[in-house]
């Protein structure tokens, strides 16, 4: 087909240097470390070390680097507690259970701020003042006979006895003797049939009924 197009590379000659004889004996070797690796620290071994080992139980920050089959050696013949008498393994042992960090008995010394109270008498309540006998050794006041015979009422048993026009102090038989003279003036029976005090009525037979409930009647 005369005037088609036809692709005419612009490039044609694309040439690839060969490697050097350093990189291909490179390239050969298998136990080539890759960058970031390290070889391992036993002598005459060129893998790649990918497990530490400790060097010595003085120095447990230091570590040997070794390849997996290295390590597994080294493991067999480390012995954390070579060297020590029994004395120093229990004791060894005895650290290690707690993490290797200082450890205190729950005992107080005699330094101790318990055993400063002690000596004060302090668990014998002498030396402070106690009065609730909160730490067992005060004594609670005795209390006094008007705060004895003072009666804590609420607001609804506070609004019965005004309904009954009766004071806060009002005992069990004044209450009911004040709830029979209201009934009495109040109900429609003795006032010829007026009902116009009926609503007093109701709200003195509910103030008897909160007062009886509340146990003050």
């Amino acid at each position: 087909m005369a005037g088609a197009f036809q692709y005419k590379p612009k490039f044609v000659d694309i040439r690839v240097r060969p490697p050097s004889s350093e990189e291909a004996t490179r390239t050969d070797d298998v136990y080539a470390l890759k960058p970031g690796e390290r070889a391992c620290d036993h002598p005459g071994c060129r893998v790649a070390a990918t497990a530490r080992a400790p060097k010595s139980r003085d120095m447990l920050n230091e570590h040997y680097w070794f390849c997996q089959p290295h390590a597994a050696e080294y493991n067999k013949q480390w012995n954390f507690f070579a060297g020590m008498s029994e004395g120093e393994v229990r004791q060894r042992q005895a650290q290690s259970a707690s993490g290797d960090r200082p450890t205190w008995q729950f005992k107080a010394s005699k330094f101790s701020r318990e055993a400063a109270a002690a000596a004060h008498g302090f668990g014998k309540g002498q030396g402070y003042s106690d009065p609730f006998s909160l730490f067992g050794g005060g004594q609670r006041p005795k209390a006094s006979p008007e705060a004895a015979n003072t009666r804590r009422i609420g607001k609804i048993e506070r609004n019965a006895l005004a309904d009954l026009d009766l004071d806060d102090d009002a005992d069990g038989p004044a209450i009911r003797a004040r709830y029979i003279e209201l009934v009495k003036r109040c109900h429609p029976d003795s006032n010829g049939g007026d009902r116009s005090a009926e609503h007093k009525l109701q709200r003195v037979i509910k103030a008897y009924q909160s007062l009886k409930k509340a146990k003050m009647a």
